[in-house]
């Protein structure tokens, strides 16, 4: 037995990822094991019960170690002092996450069991980044400001003659996350994700391109947002349209779970109130209504069908990609397009749901409209994780333009 070894921190350990098939297999799993100790300690009684010897043997005499604990507390200062810091841990996430995407391609593995076990072993570390985020906020309520720059020329929007240029457009916000069991995946609205932040940008750069103007969409269109969660679209939204001429939309903002409902109600009543942000802003009609795409309630005010229906990730589940092509099959117009951003998370428990859209979406199988067509996947784009937006399990976001055929 030998002492503990003093950490190192990542920043100065790690390997440049260009240069992991230059490392033995024994480096690299050795480095893993090492940002597992560090990042994932065993609570102290596991760790008390896993170097505690039976009861039946009698008890070992000093072997100098246990006199040592002045002389090694040094070391665990250094392990927490590494654990809390934000820049350790952030370059550990990068390198985790650069790890896992190119660990299928490492030519040093030897087996295919040591592969999967090192994939393995960085997937935890990893995982126990995104668990300790939501333990630090599961108590916290954060309301905040987000801007977001409209581009009125891109829909040729003039006032006397002249171009209108830009516009800020501020929603604020309230992620519940006070009331969060993180237990429940189907609570997971009482945060904004990353997509969110993504569409909405696009929204506002480029509206025309989203068909997001007065001569798409005519002056009282109806949107229905799918799984809104805190309303950051919805409600972004209700303030774009006004601003490109849009000057009667109904927009209704649906979710499952009876607390992201809540909070949602009260986000909207947040940018849509005489004492809300935009005090000299024309209010469009803004709702929020419950809906379960697997058995849907379409009374009012659901009972019309919409011209356009949006939703940013919202697939948690295999089935949730069936359940919300069938919903939407019934509540888009036969002219109506359906916008889904779509996150795409290669390591956790969501890996790979993402591909589960387009196997629903096929353009063969779902429900029929009276014409007789079916909801298919018209066009995709393709979107980088922008810095500073979304999670370390984000990849990438794919945008589907969804109409039928």
């Amino acid at each position: 037995m030998s002492p503990a070894r003093r950490p190192l921190p990542p920043s100065s350990s790690l390997p440049p990822l260009r240069s992991l098939n230059d490392q033995l297999e024994s480096s690299i799993l050795s480095l893993l094991g090492s940002l597992h100790t560090l990042y994932c300690p065993l609570p102290t009684s596991q760790a008390f019960e896993a170097n505690s010897a039976p009861k039946d043997l009698p008890i070992a005499a000093d072997s100098g170690y246990a006199s040592d604990n002045d002389e090694n507390s040094g070391d665990e200062e250094q392990g927490f002092e590494l654990r809390d810091d934000p820049y350790e841990r952030a370059f550990a996430e990068r390198w985790l996450t650069g790890f896992l995407g190119r660990a299928e391609d490492l030519t040093c593995f030897e087996s295919d069991e040591s592969r999967q076990g090192a994939i393995d072993k960085a997937s935890s570390v990893l995982a126990s980044f995104f668990s300790q985020d939501e333990e630090d906020l599961e108590d916290t309520e954060i309301t905040r400001d987000y801007h977001f720059t409209l581009n009125l020329d891109s829909c040729e929007i003039e006032r006397d003659g002249e171009s209108m240029g830009s516009q800020t457009i501020t929603v604020q916000l309230t992620d519940g996350l006070a009331g969060r069991d993180n237990a429940d995946h189907t609570d997971v609205g009482l945060q904004s994700w990353g997509a969110a932040f993504v569409f909405t940008e696009l929204m506002c750069a480029t509206p025309a391109q989203l068909k997001f103007t007065k001569g798409a969409l005519g002056p009282a269109p109806r949107i229905i947002e799918l799984g809104a969660g805190t309303g950051l679209v919805g409600i972004a939204l209700g303030k774009i349209l006004p601003r490109v001429g849009v000057s009667s939309p109904t927009i209704i903002a649906t979710d499952f779970h009876p607390t992201v409902l809540a909070n949602l109600e009260a986000n909207i009543t947040k940018n849509f109130s005489s004492t809300g942000q935009d005090k000299d802003a024309i209010f469009p009609t803004v709702l929020a209504a419950p809906l379960n795409w697997e058995t849907p309630d379409l009374s009012p005010p659901l009972d019309k069908q919409a011209d356009v229906l949006v939703a940013t990730d919202v697939i948690y589940d295999p089935e949730h990609a069936l359940w919300l092509r069938d919903c939407a099959a019934r509540m888009l117009k036969p002219n109506g397009i359906f916008w889904l951003m779509l996150t795409v998370r290669t390591t956790g428990k969501f890996e790979g749901i993402s591909e589960t859209v387009r196997a629903s979406f096929n353009g063969r199988d779902g429900l029929r409209n009276p014409q007789g067509r079916v909801l298919t996947i018209l066009d995709e784009e393709r979107f980088a994780r922008p810095d500073g937006i979304g999670r370390g399990d984000e990849s990438e976001y794919r945008l589907f333009r969804i109409g039928w055929v």
